[in-house]
C-alpha cells in the first residue's frame, strides 16, 4: 500500500501484512522526513501559555509564568480572560512554511497532518464546548476556508461558530506591539445561553502574542463562560 506525503509529495510505503489488511491503519499524512521536522513542545513550560521556559533567561520567569503572561495579567482589560493555552508544536521554520501554505495558499488538505495530535489533546482536555476562532467575511472569501474549523473537523470534532470577527489587516503583517494593542475584533454571533457556566476551549492554528485568543476569551467570559482555555497547533 502506498500514498504520498501531503507536504513534499514523497512516496510513503506502508508495510503490508494480514493484520493491516483486516484492520487497515489510517494512512500517514506526512512522510517520516517531514514528520521529524515537527518539534513537539515538552519539558518545563509556562503555566499559562505553554511557552518552553528553557529558552528564556530566568529573570523573565516568575512562579512558573513567563513575563509576557505576567504582563497580560496586569492588563485591566484582558487579565483573567484566557485561563490557559495548550500548544502542540514549536513554531520552527518548517512549521512556519507549513502553516503559511495551509493558511495563505489554501492547501486545506494539510490540516490532516495534525489530526492525530489534535484529536488526542481534545479527548484529554476537559471542556464543554469547542469554539473556533473565526475569520472575517473578507478573509473567508480570500482563503476559501477557516483554518481553525478545518483543524477541528479533520481531527473528528465539530467546533461551534459562536463569534464574529470584524475585518482588519492580517495578523501576520502586524508587529508584536500592534497585535497586543489592537482593539476588540470579536463579538457574539447572536445572544445565546449555551455559554453560561460552561468551560470553553478555543481552537486556532498559532499562539503568537496571545492577543487574539484573549480577546475571544473576554467576549465569552462576558457572556457567562466559567472557564476559557485554548488549543493551538503551534506556539510562536
Amino acid at each position: 500500500m502506498t500514498n504520498h506525503c501531503l507536504y513534499c509529495d514523497a512516496l510513503i510505503m506502508n508495510e503490508i501484512d494480514w493484520i493491516n489488511i483486516i484492520f487497515p491503519k489510517k494512512e500517514p499524512a506526512l512522510c517520516q522526513k517531514c514528520r521529524e521536522k515537527l518539534e513537539l513542545i515538552k519539558g518545563y513550560l509556562c503555566d499559562i501559555c505553554s511557552r518552553p521556559i528553557k529558552e528564556l533567561d530566568p529573570k523573565f520567569v516568575t512562579d512558573h509564568t513567563c513575563l509576557d503572561c505576567i504582563r497580560w495579567e496586569q492588563d485591566p482589560q484582558l487579565k483573567s480572560t484566557l485561563d490557559k493555552n495548550f500548544s502542540i508544536f514549536i513554531y520552527n521554520d518548517f512549521l512556519k512554511e507549513f502553516i503559511a501554505r495551509f493558511k495563505f495558499r489554501g492547501d486545506y488538505e494539510l490540516a490532516k497532518a495534525f489530526s492525530k495530535e489534535i484529536s488526542s489533546q481534545l479527548k484529554y482536555l476537559d471542556h464543554d464546548i469547542l469554539v473556533s476562532i473565526p475569520l472575517s467575511e473578507e478573509r473567508i472569501k480570500e482563503r476559501g476556508f477557516n483554518q481553525s474549523e478545518a483543524l477541528a473537523r479533520e481531527a473528528g470534532f465539530s467546533a461551534f461558530d459562536l463569534l464574529i470577527r470584524t475585518h482588519s489587516e492580517k495578523q501576520s503583517k502586524k508587529s508584536r506591539d500592534e497585535r497586543i494593542t489592537q482593539k476588540q475584533v470579536f463579538q457574539l454571533k447572536e445572544p445565546t445561553n449555551i455559554i453560561q457556566g460552561k468551560n470553553i476551549l478555543l481552537i486556532d492554528d498559532i499562539y503568537t502574542t496571545g492577543s487574539t485568543l484573549r480577546q475571544a476569551a473576554k467576549i465569552l467570559k462576558e457572556a457567562g463562560a466559567n472557564q476559557v482555555q485554548s488549543l493551538t497547533v503551534a506556539r510562536g
